[in-house]
């Protein structure tokens, strides 16, 4: 009789366990028709942990995708946490724009905003956003989708405070002409640190993580065999172009996976020429392979940024024809992958007058939409306008087809 009630209760156990299993199975099944799936990660490739992600956040707001897609505008800390907000809103609120990228963690490599004290990150913060809810609240009853930027590998707060995750000359933190410090891309604490970051933003309510300066600097391949710097899992191999190329594409795939259970878009900023070549030697910039793994890719393709391209001697003087003939390129490279990205390229609003007289155009109302209009053409439907320092130009029609 014991043996018997042994063996039921075995069953009862059994079956308990089936159950948890078939419940696990009808999720796991029932999650593949999201557009965002969460994923087992596992970077064993990488030397990264094995970890599961294995929950759904909600930040508690409700934010939409634009239906007819994202047409928005640059935003910096200062002005998201300033004066200079309430211009902006009605910019958005009075044409057809409809999103922020709102610069959470920037150029430097400062937070933006003030997280909780104890964290890791406190003292790499600035005051700038000084309510992070007030102002995702604002967006939200403003119906304005937002997009977080991080800057990525570009950070000298980072080099400086852990000159171990940087490139050395010397023995000192090496800097670019501009006096910008780079950390490295091969390094995993580098990848989580950015992540952890970005984590935040999602948690904030942020329905899209950007990030920019996902690369290494620019003309690296001059210095790669006199700087001083660790490759981790990276050490294989001779071809140094390709584990540049293999870290920048890895970082992305990695940081999409980490962002999964957010269900935010991943996307990345990168430079407009690299969908003309095979890859960009130096910074180790695939786009075809960045594309792969991201929701929507950004190529910047501001005319003023280009050398003569195209048939094009002075781009900036043309920005209906840049844009047109650099739309038709992307859309072949993309058109060639399974499943491509959305393309969302920031273009110019702003005057390159340091290229000289005879080399550039006072750009407003009709260079934008020369731009924007020779994307539409092409079926590009989506834009980010850039401009350093947030002052867009006034009555411009971001829906020139219409």
């Amino acid at each position: 009789m014991g043996k018997q009630l042994v063996f039921v209760l075995m069953l009862c156990i059994f079956g308990l366990v089936m159950g948890t299993f078939s419940v696990q199975a009808e999720q796991t099944e029932s999650s593949k028709a999201r557009d965002h799936q969460q994923k087992l990660l596992t970077k064993t490739d990488l030397g990264l942990p094995e970890q599961m992600v294995r929950f759904d956040y909600d930040s508690g707001y409700s934010f939409i995708y634009p239906k007819d897609g994202v047409r928005g505008i640059y935003v910096t800390g200062n002005s998201a946490g300033g004066q200079r907000f309430l211009s902006l809103l009605d910019l958005i609120n009075t044409s057809e724009l409809n999103s922020m990228v709102v610069d959470i963690k920037d150029d430097h490599g400062y937070l933006t905003y003030r997280p909780e004290e104890d964290s890791p990150f406190y003292n790499i913060s600035q005051n700038f956003i000084g309510d992070t809810d007030q102002l995702m609240e604002t967006l939200e009853e403003n119906e304005i989708y937002p997009i977080a930027r991080i800057v990525v590998f570009k950070d000298t707060v980072l080099a400086e405070k852990k000159p171990e995750l940087s490139f050395l000359e010397n023995g000192e933190v090496w800097k670019n002409g501009r006096g910008e410090a780079f950390v490295n891309p091969f390094l995993q604490e580098v990848w989580e640190y950015n992540i952890d970051i970005a984590e935040k933003a999602a948690k904030m309510g942020f329905k899209e993580i950007q990030f920019d300066y996902v690369r290494f600097p620019e003309g690296f391949e001059r210095r790669d065999e006199i700087l001083e710097y660790r490759l981790g899992n990276y050490e294989d191999g001779d071809d140094n172009v390709q584990k540049r190329v293999q870290a920048v594409t890895d970082f992305v795939a990695y940081a999409r996976e980490r962002l999964a259970s957010y269900h935010v878009d991943v996307s990345v900023d990168i430079f407009g020429y690299a969908a003309t070549i095979s890859e960009a030697p130096g910074i180790g910039q695939n786009f075809s392979k960045i594309s792969e793994n991201v929701d929507v890719i950004s190529s910047m393709i501001y005319p003023s940024h280009w050398t003569p391209y195209f048939g094009i001697d002075k781009p900036d003087l043309y920005p209906y024809e840049l844009t047109k003939e650099y739309a038709k390129v992307e859309n072949e490279v993309l058109d060639a992958l399974e499943d491509p990205p959305v393309s969302r390229p920031w273009i110019q609003d702003f005057t390159a007058s340091w290229l000289g007289a005879g080399n550039y155009k006072k750009y407003g109302k009709e260079e934008v939409e020369a731009q924007i209009r020779a994307l539409n053409e092409q079926g590009i439907n989506e834009f980010l306008l850039w401009n350093a320092a947030n002052r867009y130009t006034q009555g411009v029609n971001y829906k020139p087809l219409d």
